[in-house]
């Protein structure tokens, strides 16, 4: 089927499917930041409550299948937000990826173009999550059930909360909120595990408490410290609170770091500031579609060894994954055995191989997701320089055009996005193997997202100067 053709049916199926979508309208006009900041705390809540709300009627699995992907999806197991934010990435990681393989064509400098490719996304959204819905729920809670009608109920649950998490998502965009509803869920559920981590006093398998903090205490009063700093199963110790430390630090600095070229407003006289590129150019988006597109596989491949190779005696199934049957969460060969990381030290030190075969593949796989999202999020060269001439802004010495401009962002975006993109890659994946808190993938998006947020409430105040400007700024 020709690019043209796909692009012309989804004009077609959006013109007739969109009276018929609910959506959230935009304000009319810009809502001041207080109120904003209350709408993130509004559906946030909403999220958490949902989140200790069980399903009805579910009995809790004996194995957590998408354990790997819960700080990614933002989700909890057995609870509404079973899927968390897992079909939204899902649909929207599969309309990126057509796009910018050029099977469909959008203009994303036309406001209507824009619009027409968004309302695709949701209807994507839609069926995203009801074939998500129907599967997880047959497969994980389906054999827990007996009478048909609860399978429904809880199949319906599932679309039920989806649909509202993508609206609550949708009203933080439209502008009632500030920022992304994902980034906030994602940056909510991350900060609980950290909590968790370090304060928990419920009782852990080594006899102590599961936070950190209290199992010192216990230690202290017990006289005993030689377990502090190193525990077994993955429990929080001192070697996890110092390594979380170190990454937060990392993280912080490598933020900060940035190439800054001077600019000159060609509307206000005497106005000058700086362009910044950081090394972070990318973000933290390829960090969360390299980890849905391998949450999802791994997920999938899961249900495929469940139902064709429960025994492991499928040879071309052996060599995609292999899953250990007393503990179907647990991979023990074929590719997925290597594209997930050994949480913990003591798992890694068995398998050294899979440990580095993992943190090379975050790299890989993040570096291609980067120079993806340079060109379909309008970060390339082009579109940097463009926007710059947009915001009424000139470099001095150079011409203002675009391919001078473009020419000189070209010595230094391609650069810094392989850069920024293996470091994150490493900092994940080196994370992941040796066990930080709320895992190495969450600590990045955590830490990026809080920074993106800052950057946004600088460019809140750049706007009641200069509107453009503050726009402009607002997407680095």
């Amino acid at each position: 089927m020709a690019e043209g053709t796909v692009t012309t049916i989804i004009r077609k199926v959006v013109f007739k499917a969109e009276p018929y979508l609910p959506q959230v309208p935009k304000p009319k006009k810009k809502i001041p930041l207080s109120t904003r900041l209350l709408w993130c705390g509004v559906a946030l809540l909403i999220y958490m409550v949902m989140g200790q709300t069980p399903l009805f009627g579910a009995t809790a699995p004996e194995f957590d299948f998408l354990a790997f992907a819960r700080v990614i999806f933002a989700s909890q197991q057995g609870t509404l937000v079973e899927l968390g934010i897992g079909p939204i990435v899902t649909a929207g990681l599969l309309m990126q990826l057509l796009r910018g393989s050029d099977i469909l064509k959008f203009d994303f400098k036309k406001p209507e173009e824009r619009g027409i490719f968004q309302t695709a996304t949701k209807l994507v959204t839609y069926i995203v999550i009801v074939a998500e819905s129907i599967v997880y729920g047959t497969a994980v809670y389906g054999p827990g059930v007996s009478d048909t009608s609860f399978l429904v109920v809880m199949i319906g649950q599932l679309m039920a909360a989806s649909v509202i998490i993508m609206f609550l998502d949708e009203l933080i965009q439209k502008g009632w909120g500030l920022g992304s509803g994902i980034s906030l869920f994602i940056m909510a559920g991350v900060a609980q595990q950290i909590l968790w981590s370090l304060f928990s006093p419920l009782p852990a398998g080594d006899g102590g408490t599961i936070g950190i903090i209290p199992y010192i205490g216990q230690s202290i009063m017990a006289g005993d410290l030689s377990n502090v700093l190193f525990r077994s199963n993955q429990l929080p110790s001192i070697f996890g609170l110092c390594l979380t430390a170190g990454i937060l630090l990392i993280l912080v600095f490598t933020q900060g770091m940035k190439i800054e070229i001077p600019i000159v407003s060609t509307k206000y006289r005497g106005f000058s500031a700086v362009y910044p590129i950081k090394l972070m150019y990318v973000s933290n988006i390829p960090v969360i579609l390299a980890s849905a597109l391998t949450a999802n596989a791994v997920f999938i491949f899961q249900m495929l060894w469940a139902n064709m190779n429960p025994r492991n005696n499928n040879f071309f199934m052996n060599f995609i994954a292999q899953f250990d049957p007393t503990s179907p969460s647990t991979p023990i060969g074929g590719i997925i055995y290597y594209i997930t990381p050994p949480r913990g030290l003591d798992v890694a030190a068995l398998d050294p191989g899979r440990a580095v075969g993992y943190i090379l593949f975050m790299i890989g796989i993040v570096i291609v997701f980067g120079r993806l999202w340079v060109e379909l999020g309008g970060l390339s060269p082009k579109s940097a320089a463009q926007n710059l001439l947009d915001a009424d802004v000139q470099i001095p010495g150079f011409r203002r055009s675009n391919k001078p401009v473009e020419a000189l962002l070209n010595k230094y975006i391609p650069s810094v996005t392989i850069i920024g993109s293996a470091i994150l890659g490493l900092l994940a994946g080196v994370s992941d193997v040796l066990g930080v808190f709320g895992s190495g993938i969450g600590i990045l998006l955590m830490v990026d997202i809080l920074i993106n947020y800052y950057t946004q409430l600088v460019r809140e105040q750049v706007e009641v100067v200069m509107p453009r400007l503050g726009a402009l700024l607002g997407r680095k």
